[in-house]
């Protein structure tokens, strides 16, 4: 079983909903995405590993040689919306404007084919449904945006790549890996819950999953594995999920990337009973 790496190229002060670290403020803090885009590519071509990048379309206008490099290392390109903003913050006429900026964002460095999305911060889900018929109307075939666990899904969400029919025709969603811990969901495949599990913990979930037909999602942030992590004052959940356990964390995914075959989104199978 191929499970899928994913990359969410964005800055480390792409944070939602902290006005200190608003779109006005970008353009003068310290940027880190060369450098650690470039780590994350060393860490994938060590392990012979091809993943998508979900790319923030603001980054691309300013970083084009980096996007041609993710390109160029045989990577998957999708989107990840044009000004980092959550989709139910949008609404659904500014989600298509950003929608639609982020492709062309894209465009503009020589990426003609976006067939994939991932919401700022897993934002489809209760609040904002309705983004899975735009992201149909406009030529989407893949949302990898809705999170099985509570805060920013819903616990009751399919926890394997489905079907969702929308308005505009069918889309897939293929969701994030989350494990059960302590009677809660926590995000396995991604974020804190991620960096404070160990390898062996980790591989033990997507062998799980695997034995059941199922692929895994994992997902990096650059600034995760940044030697030299900006701090600023957050307030204590976004803290927490920021900055917990950074420290080991490049090595500690080292050792899962090893330790099961990964690939990119446009590969993956889907499980018969979701079709």
């Amino acid at each position: 079983m191929r499970n899928v790496f994913t990359v969410d190229l964005e800055e480390w002060f792409h944070v939602c909903g902290v006005a200190t670290l608003g779109p006005e403020h970008w353009d003068r803090l310290p940027s880190r995405v060369d450098v650690t885009t470039e780590r994350v590519l060393d860490l994938l071509d060590g392990a012979r590993v091809t993943a998508t990048f979900f790319v923030v379309g603001w980054i691309a206008e300013r970083y084009p040689g980096l996007v041609h490099r993710v390109r160029q290392a045989g990577h998957q390109i999708g989107s990840h919306g044009y000004a980092h903003q959550r989709a139910y913050d949008l609404g659904p006429d500014r989600f298509v404007d950003d929608l639609r900026a982020s492709v062309a964002a894209l465009k503009g460095v020589g990426i003609e084919d976006v067939r994939a999305y991932r919401a700022p911060e897993w934002s489809i889900n209760a609040r904002s449904l309705w983004a899975l018929d735009a992201l149909s109307r406009e030529g989407f075939s893949i949302d990898a945006s809705m999170a099985p666990l509570r805060v920013v899904g819903d616990p009751t969400y399919p926890r394997y790549p489905h079907v969702r029919v929308t308005t505009a025709g069918s889309i897939l969603e293929v969701p994030p890996l989350v494990g059960d811990r302590c009677g809660q969901v926590i995000p396995m495949g991604w974020g804190w819950g991620l960096r404070m599990s160990s390898p062996r913990r980790v591989l033990r979930a997507i062998e799980a999953e695997n034995r059941q037909g199922r692929p895994a999602v994992l997902t990096l942030h650059p600034w995760e594995i940044d030697s030299e992590p900006p701090r600023v004052s957050l307030p204590l959940g976004l803290h927490f999920a920021h900055y917990f356990r950074l420290g080991g964390f490049r090595e500690r995914l080292r050792h899962i990337i090893a330790g099961a075959e990964f690939g990119p989104l446009e590969h993956i199978s889907v499980p018969h009973e979701a079709r």
